[in-house]
Protein backbone atom coordinates (compact mmCIF):
# COMPACT_ATOMS: atom_id res chain seq x y z
CA UNK A 1 0.00 0.00 0.00
CA UNK A 2 1.08 3.74 -0.12
CA UNK A 3 1.79 5.73 2.84
CA UNK A 4 3.23 9.16 4.34
CA UNK A 5 6.29 8.39 5.88
CA UNK A 6 8.76 10.16 8.40
CA UNK A 7 11.86 10.53 6.67
CA UNK A 8 13.54 12.71 9.44
CA UNK A 9 13.39 16.50 10.11
CA UNK A 10 11.12 18.19 7.56
CA UNK A 11 11.13 15.40 5.31
CA UNK A 12 7.89 13.33 4.95
CA UNK A 13 7.58 10.78 1.63
CA UNK A 14 5.06 8.67 0.13
CA UNK A 15 6.17 5.59 -0.29
CA UNK A 16 5.21 1.34 -0.84
CA UNK A 17 5.22 -0.05 2.68
CA UNK A 18 3.47 -3.56 3.32
CA UNK A 19 -0.14 -3.93 3.99
CA UNK A 20 -1.44 -3.86 7.59
CA UNK A 21 -2.19 -7.45 9.25
CA UNK A 22 -4.32 -8.25 12.15
CA UNK A 23 -1.72 -9.12 15.27
CA UNK A 24 -4.31 -9.69 17.40
CA UNK A 25 -7.49 -11.21 17.86
CA UNK A 26 -9.36 -7.42 18.76
CA UNK A 27 -8.35 -6.01 15.42
CA UNK A 28 -9.90 -4.68 12.58
CA UNK A 29 -8.17 -3.16 9.47
CA UNK A 30 -10.16 -0.17 8.10
CA UNK A 31 -9.87 0.65 4.36
CA UNK A 32 -9.11 4.44 5.06
CA UNK A 33 -11.15 7.32 3.11
CA UNK A 34 -10.61 10.10 4.38
CA UNK A 35 -7.34 11.39 6.51
CA UNK A 36 -6.06 14.62 7.76
CA UNK A 37 -2.64 16.55 8.74
CA UNK A 38 -3.19 18.02 12.27
CA UNK A 39 -1.53 20.74 13.88
CA UNK A 40 0.59 18.20 16.24
CA UNK A 41 1.78 16.23 13.13
CA UNK A 42 3.82 19.55 12.67
CA UNK A 43 5.82 18.58 15.86
CA UNK A 44 7.24 15.31 14.39
CA UNK A 45 7.96 16.92 11.16
CA UNK A 46 9.89 19.83 12.84
CA UNK A 47 11.54 17.15 14.79
CA UNK A 48 10.37 17.68 18.42
CA UNK A 49 9.13 14.43 19.70
CA UNK A 50 11.57 12.43 20.22
CA UNK A 51 11.70 8.55 19.18
CA UNK A 52 10.83 8.78 15.51
CA UNK A 53 12.56 6.61 13.24
CA UNK A 54 12.73 6.66 9.38
CA UNK A 55 9.81 4.79 7.96
CA UNK A 56 7.11 5.61 10.72
CA UNK A 57 3.77 5.74 8.99
CA UNK A 58 2.28 9.30 9.79
CA UNK A 59 -1.52 10.47 11.07
CA UNK A 60 -3.94 9.76 13.63
CA UNK A 61 -7.27 11.57 12.39
CA UNK A 62 -8.32 9.36 9.84
CA UNK A 63 -11.75 7.19 8.76
CA UNK A 64 -12.99 4.38 6.54
CA UNK A 65 -14.22 1.15 5.78
CA UNK A 66 -13.88 -2.16 7.91
CA UNK A 67 -12.81 -4.85 5.58
CA UNK A 68 -11.32 -7.28 8.24
CA UNK A 69 -11.92 -8.08 11.81
CA UNK A 70 -10.28 -10.43 14.50
CA UNK A 71 -11.96 -13.47 15.77
CA UNK A 72 -12.83 -11.67 19.11
CA UNK A 73 -14.10 -8.56 17.54
CA UNK A 74 -17.93 -8.51 17.95
CA UNK A 75 -19.38 -5.26 17.69
CA UNK A 76 -18.10 -4.02 14.38
CA UNK A 77 -18.63 -5.75 10.92
CA UNK A 78 -16.95 -5.98 7.54
CA UNK A 79 -18.37 -2.92 5.43
CA UNK A 80 -18.87 -0.69 8.71
CA UNK A 81 -18.09 3.21 7.94
CA UNK A 82 -16.63 4.32 10.81
CA UNK A 83 -14.29 7.10 12.34
CA UNK A 84 -10.96 6.08 14.74
CA UNK A 85 -9.85 8.11 17.99
CA UNK A 86 -6.63 8.67 17.96
CA UNK A 87 -5.56 7.64 21.24
CA UNK A 88 -5.88 3.79 21.35
CA UNK A 89 -7.79 2.71 24.32
CA UNK A 90 -8.26 -0.90 26.08
CA UNK A 91 -11.78 -0.17 27.35
CA UNK A 92 -10.76 -1.85 30.66
CA UNK A 93 -8.48 -0.71 32.82
CA UNK A 94 -9.11 1.79 35.28
CA UNK A 95 -8.22 5.06 33.63
CA UNK A 96 -10.93 3.77 30.90
CA UNK A 97 -13.83 2.82 33.34
CA UNK A 98 -13.27 6.37 34.40
CA UNK A 99 -13.11 7.88 30.82
CA UNK A 100 -9.61 9.29 30.42
CA UNK A 101 -9.10 7.09 27.50
CA UNK A 102 -5.74 9.01 26.78
CA UNK A 103 -4.64 7.57 29.55
CA UNK A 104 -5.44 3.70 29.21
CA UNK A 105 -2.75 1.95 30.89
CA UNK A 106 -2.81 -1.07 28.44
CA UNK A 107 -2.46 0.29 24.88
CA UNK A 108 1.24 1.40 24.82
CA UNK A 109 3.55 -1.43 24.06
CA UNK A 110 6.25 1.19 24.79
CA UNK A 111 5.27 2.25 28.33
CA UNK A 112 8.99 2.28 29.91
CA UNK A 113 10.02 4.47 27.25
CA UNK A 114 7.56 7.43 28.39
CA UNK A 115 8.04 7.05 32.14
CA UNK A 116 11.53 7.94 31.56
CA UNK A 117 10.73 11.23 30.19
CA UNK A 118 6.71 11.44 31.67
CA UNK A 119 6.80 9.66 35.20
CA UNK A 120 3.69 7.51 33.66
CA UNK A 121 3.10 6.33 30.55
CA UNK A 122 0.00 7.70 28.82
CA UNK A 123 -2.16 5.68 25.74
CA UNK A 124 -1.09 4.98 22.82
CA UNK A 125 -1.19 7.00 19.96
CA UNK A 126 -1.79 6.48 16.11
CA UNK A 127 1.36 7.77 13.86
CA UNK A 128 3.42 9.86 17.10
CA UNK A 129 6.50 8.16 17.89
CA UNK A 130 7.80 4.75 19.51
CA UNK A 131 7.46 6.35 22.92
CA UNK A 132 3.59 6.42 22.74
CA UNK A 133 3.58 3.15 20.84
CA UNK A 134 5.30 2.72 17.40
CA UNK A 135 2.02 2.57 15.83
CA UNK A 136 1.28 2.68 12.44
CA UNK A 137 -0.72 6.22 11.49
CA UNK A 138 -3.50 6.59 9.49
CA UNK A 139 -2.32 8.97 6.33
CA UNK A 140 -2.14 5.90 4.38
CA UNK A 141 -4.30 3.34 2.29
CA UNK A 142 -4.83 0.95 5.23
CA UNK A 143 -4.31 0.74 9.11
CA UNK A 144 -4.49 -2.16 12.09
CA UNK A 145 -6.91 -0.84 14.64
CA UNK A 146 -6.51 -2.51 18.18
CA UNK A 147 -9.19 -2.63 20.34
CA UNK A 148 -11.88 -2.29 17.45
CA UNK A 149 -14.76 -3.22 19.56
CA UNK A 150 -13.44 0.00 21.46
CA UNK A 151 -12.23 2.69 19.84
CA UNK A 152 -13.73 3.01 16.37
CA UNK A 153 -17.51 4.70 16.55
CA UNK A 154 -19.84 3.59 13.31
CA UNK A 155 -21.48 6.27 11.05
CA UNK A 156 -25.39 4.69 10.23
CA UNK A 157 -26.08 7.45 7.77
CA UNK A 158 -24.99 9.31 4.93
CA UNK A 159 -23.51 12.11 6.25
CA UNK A 160 -20.04 13.22 4.14
CA UNK A 161 -16.85 12.00 5.47
CA UNK A 162 -15.71 15.70 6.00
CA UNK A 163 -18.43 16.38 8.68
CA UNK A 164 -17.38 13.37 10.89
CA UNK A 165 -13.38 12.92 10.28
CA UNK A 166 -12.58 15.06 12.75
CA UNK A 167 -14.47 13.67 15.25
CA UNK A 168 -10.84 11.52 15.32
CA UNK A 169 -9.77 14.69 16.99
CA UNK A 170 -9.64 17.99 16.65
CA UNK A 171 -13.73 18.91 17.19
CA UNK A 172 -13.53 16.81 20.27
CA UNK A 173 -10.16 18.05 21.48
CA UNK A 174 -11.73 21.49 21.07
CA UNK A 175 -14.58 20.69 22.77
CA UNK A 176 -12.78 18.93 25.85
CA UNK A 177 -10.83 22.65 25.85
CA UNK A 178 -13.92 24.59 26.14
CA UNK A 179 -15.75 21.31 29.01
CA UNK A 180 -12.53 21.96 30.75
CA UNK A 181 -13.47 25.63 31.43
CA UNK A 182 -16.22 24.80 33.52
CA UNK A 183 -18.21 27.87 31.38
CA UNK A 184 -21.01 29.34 33.48
CA UNK A 185 -23.19 31.81 31.73
CA UNK A 186 -21.79 35.14 30.79
CA UNK A 187 -18.23 34.44 30.96
CA UNK A 188 -15.29 35.66 28.55
CA UNK A 189 -13.64 32.78 27.77
CA UNK A 190 -9.99 34.05 25.21
CA UNK A 191 -8.46 31.49 23.25
CA UNK A 192 -4.61 31.18 22.10
CA UNK A 193 -4.21 29.89 18.53
CA UNK A 194 -6.73 29.95 15.55
CA UNK A 195 -5.62 27.23 13.94
CA UNK A 196 -8.15 23.92 13.47
CA UNK A 197 -8.16 22.71 17.19
CA UNK A 198 -8.80 26.85 18.19
CA UNK A 199 -11.34 27.46 15.88
CA UNK A 200 -13.53 24.09 17.52
CA UNK A 201 -12.74 25.45 20.85
CA UNK A 202 -14.09 28.76 20.37
CA UNK A 203 -17.33 27.04 18.64
CA UNK A 204 -17.35 24.50 21.80
CA UNK A 205 -17.35 27.93 24.06
CA UNK A 206 -19.77 29.61 22.69
CA UNK A 207 -22.06 26.32 21.99
CA UNK A 208 -21.32 25.88 26.15
CA UNK A 209 -22.87 29.48 26.88
CA UNK A 210 -19.48 31.72 26.77
CA UNK A 211 -21.07 35.17 26.17
CA UNK A 212 -17.78 36.52 24.98
CA UNK A 213 -14.97 34.79 23.02
CA UNK A 214 -11.41 36.24 22.37
CA UNK A 215 -9.82 34.82 19.52
CA UNK A 216 -5.88 35.74 19.79
CA UNK A 217 -3.73 34.88 16.37
CA UNK A 218 -1.31 36.77 14.07
CA UNK A 219 -2.53 35.63 10.80
CA UNK A 220 -5.63 37.83 9.79
CA UNK A 221 -7.40 34.48 7.02
CA UNK A 222 -7.43 32.63 10.49
CA UNK A 223 -8.78 35.58 12.94
CA UNK A 224 -11.32 36.25 10.22
CA UNK A 225 -12.65 32.75 10.08
CA UNK A 226 -12.54 32.44 14.01
CA UNK A 227 -15.31 35.86 13.70
CA UNK A 228 -17.14 34.57 10.54
CA UNK A 229 -17.00 30.79 11.07
CA UNK A 230 -16.45 30.02 14.63
CA UNK A 231 -18.52 32.68 16.56
CA UNK A 232 -15.48 34.87 18.18
CA UNK A 233 -17.00 37.94 19.49
CA UNK A 234 -13.52 39.94 19.44
CA UNK A 235 -10.38 39.44 17.58
CA UNK A 236 -6.34 40.23 19.08
CA UNK A 237 -3.54 40.25 16.14
CA UNK A 238 -0.77 39.93 18.69
CA UNK A 239 1.50 41.32 16.23
CA UNK A 240 -0.46 44.67 15.88
CA UNK A 241 -1.58 44.76 19.92
CA UNK A 242 -0.53 43.72 23.32
CA UNK A 243 -2.77 40.40 23.96
CA UNK A 244 -2.37 41.64 27.88
CA UNK A 245 -3.66 45.24 27.50
CA UNK A 246 -6.27 44.34 25.01
CA UNK A 247 -7.49 41.58 27.01
CA UNK A 248 -7.26 43.98 30.22
CA UNK A 249 -9.54 46.59 27.97
CA UNK A 250 -11.73 44.20 26.76
CA UNK A 251 -12.72 42.72 30.63
CA UNK A 252 -12.54 45.40 32.51
CA UNK A 253 -8.81 44.88 33.95
CA UNK A 254 -10.62 41.70 35.29
CA UNK A 255 -9.32 39.38 32.71
CA UNK A 256 -11.29 36.71 31.06
CA UNK A 257 -13.01 33.89 33.17
CA UNK A 258 -11.51 30.88 31.81
CA UNK A 259 -8.33 30.42 29.14
CA UNK A 260 -7.42 28.06 26.62
CA UNK A 261 -4.04 27.38 25.12
CA UNK A 262 -4.42 26.17 21.76
CA UNK A 263 -1.57 26.46 20.58
CA UNK A 264 1.31 24.53 22.03
CA UNK A 265 4.89 23.68 22.18
CA UNK A 266 5.79 25.74 19.42
CA UNK A 267 4.09 29.01 20.84
CA UNK A 268 5.41 32.22 18.35
CA UNK A 269 5.62 35.18 19.68
CA UNK A 270 6.45 38.98 17.79
CA UNK A 271 10.51 39.23 17.83
CA UNK A 272 11.98 40.03 21.22
CA UNK A 273 14.20 39.10 23.73
CA UNK A 274 11.91 36.00 25.46
CA UNK A 275 11.18 34.72 21.83
CA UNK A 276 14.83 34.57 21.10
CA UNK A 277 15.86 32.67 24.19
CA UNK A 278 12.99 30.05 23.76
CA UNK A 279 13.77 29.63 20.60
CA UNK A 280 17.35 29.20 21.30
CA UNK A 281 17.12 26.79 24.24
CA UNK A 282 14.62 24.95 22.18
CA UNK A 283 17.40 24.10 19.18
CA UNK A 284 19.57 23.32 21.50
CA UNK A 285 17.48 20.80 23.52
CA UNK A 286 18.11 22.66 26.52
CA UNK A 287 14.56 23.31 26.38
CA UNK A 288 11.60 21.47 24.66
CA UNK A 289 9.19 23.65 24.36
CA UNK A 290 8.26 27.41 23.72
CA UNK A 291 5.73 28.42 26.19
CA UNK A 292 4.57 31.67 25.65
CA UNK A 293 0.87 31.19 25.01
CA UNK A 294 0.68 29.32 28.15
CA UNK A 295 2.78 32.00 30.06
CA UNK A 296 0.26 34.80 28.63
CA UNK A 297 -2.76 32.83 29.31
CA UNK A 298 -1.62 32.39 32.88
CA UNK A 299 -0.86 36.44 33.37
CA UNK A 300 -4.32 37.17 31.69
CA UNK A 301 -6.77 35.15 33.28
CA UNK A 302 -8.84 36.72 36.02
CA UNK A 303 -8.08 35.53 39.73
CA UNK A 304 -9.44 32.34 40.68
CA UNK A 305 -10.09 31.34 36.62
CA UNK A 306 -9.52 28.26 34.71
CA UNK A 307 -6.33 27.54 31.83
CA UNK A 308 -7.35 24.93 30.03
CA UNK A 309 -4.22 23.59 28.19
CA UNK A 310 -4.97 21.42 24.86
CA UNK A 311 -1.85 22.72 23.08
CA UNK A 312 0.63 19.51 23.02
CA UNK A 313 3.61 19.72 25.24
CA UNK A 314 6.68 16.94 24.43
CA UNK A 315 8.49 18.07 28.08
CA UNK A 316 9.57 20.79 30.12
CA UNK A 317 9.31 24.40 29.70
CA UNK A 318 11.77 27.19 31.26
CA UNK A 319 10.44 30.51 32.78
CA UNK A 320 6.94 29.37 34.22
CA UNK A 321 5.09 31.88 36.04
CA UNK A 322 4.37 29.68 39.67
CA UNK A 323 3.97 32.85 41.41
CA UNK A 324 0.95 34.27 39.66
CA UNK A 325 -0.27 30.93 39.34
CA UNK A 326 -0.34 30.29 42.72
CA UNK A 327 -1.28 33.06 44.18
CA UNK A 328 -4.09 33.81 42.05
CA UNK A 329 -5.70 30.62 42.62
CA UNK A 330 -6.17 29.61 39.20
CA UNK A 331 -5.96 26.28 38.15
CA UNK A 332 -5.01 24.43 35.63
CA UNK A 333 -6.52 22.00 33.44
CA UNK A 334 -5.31 19.92 30.67
CA UNK A 335 -4.27 16.75 28.53
CA UNK A 336 -4.65 14.79 25.61
CA UNK A 337 -8.11 14.51 24.64
CA UNK A 338 -9.71 11.57 26.26
CA UNK A 339 -11.66 11.54 22.34
CA UNK A 340 -14.08 8.24 23.40
CA UNK A 341 -16.20 9.97 25.49
CA UNK A 342 -16.95 12.88 23.32
CA UNK A 343 -17.49 11.35 19.81
CA UNK A 344 -20.78 9.83 20.14
CA UNK A 345 -22.57 13.49 21.90
CA UNK A 346 -20.76 15.42 19.15
CA UNK A 347 -21.71 13.27 16.37
CA UNK A 348 -25.14 14.08 17.04
CA UNK A 349 -24.78 17.51 17.38
CA UNK A 350 -23.45 17.36 14.12
CA UNK A 351 -26.81 15.67 12.91
CA UNK A 352 -28.71 18.12 14.70
CA UNK A 353 -27.06 21.19 12.89
CA UNK A 354 -25.34 23.11 15.67
CA UNK A 355 -22.13 22.56 13.98
CA UNK A 356 -20.35 21.83 10.86
CA UNK A 357 -16.69 20.82 11.47
CA UNK A 358 -16.10 20.85 7.75
CA UNK A 359 -15.73 24.76 7.75
CA UNK A 360 -12.08 24.50 9.05
CA UNK A 361 -10.97 22.45 5.91
CA UNK A 362 -9.21 25.01 3.06
CA UNK A 363 -7.03 22.15 1.13
CA UNK A 364 -8.03 18.59 -0.20
CA UNK A 365 -5.34 16.62 -1.49
CA UNK A 366 -4.81 12.98 -2.74
CA UNK A 367 -2.39 10.96 -0.38
CA UNK A 368 0.34 11.30 -3.05
CA UNK A 369 0.67 15.46 -2.09
CA UNK A 370 1.38 14.88 1.44
CA UNK A 371 4.57 16.69 1.71
CA UNK A 372 3.85 19.37 -0.22
CA UNK A 373 0.45 19.88 2.18
CA UNK A 374 3.05 19.32 5.18
CA UNK A 375 5.23 22.30 4.01
CA UNK A 376 1.95 24.64 2.68
CA UNK A 377 0.36 23.72 6.27
CA UNK A 378 3.74 24.64 8.68
CA UNK A 379 4.12 27.92 6.21
CA UNK A 380 0.70 29.03 6.24
CA UNK A 381 0.99 28.93 2.58
CA UNK A 382 -2.41 30.05 0.68
CA UNK A 383 -3.92 30.63 4.18
CA UNK A 384 -3.88 27.10 4.40
CA UNK A 385 -5.79 25.74 7.65
CA UNK A 386 -6.64 22.01 7.48
CA UNK A 387 -5.66 20.12 4.80
CA UNK A 388 -7.31 16.64 4.35
CA UNK A 389 -5.94 13.57 2.13
CA UNK A 390 -8.02 10.95 0.02
CA UNK A 391 -6.19 7.68 -0.06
Amino acid sequence: MRANTWMGKTRVEVQNVPDPKILNSHDAIVKITSTAICGSDLHLFNGFIPTMRKGDILGHEFMGEVIETGSSVRKLKVGHRVVVPFPIACGRCGACQRGLTSVCQNSNPNAGMAEKIMGRSPSGIFGYSHMLGGFAGGQAEYARVPFADVGPIKIEDDIPDEQMLFLSDILPTGYMGADMCDIAPGDVVAVWGAGPVGQFAIVSARLLGAERVIAIDRFPYRLQMAKEKAGATDLINYEEASVLETLEDLTAGRGPDACIDAVGMESHIDVGPLHAYDSAKQMVRAETDRPHALREAIMACANGGVVSVIGVYGGFVDKFPMGPFMNRSLRMRTGQCHVHRYMAPLMERIRAGQIDPSFVITHRMSLEDAPRGYQMFRDKKDNCEKVVLSP
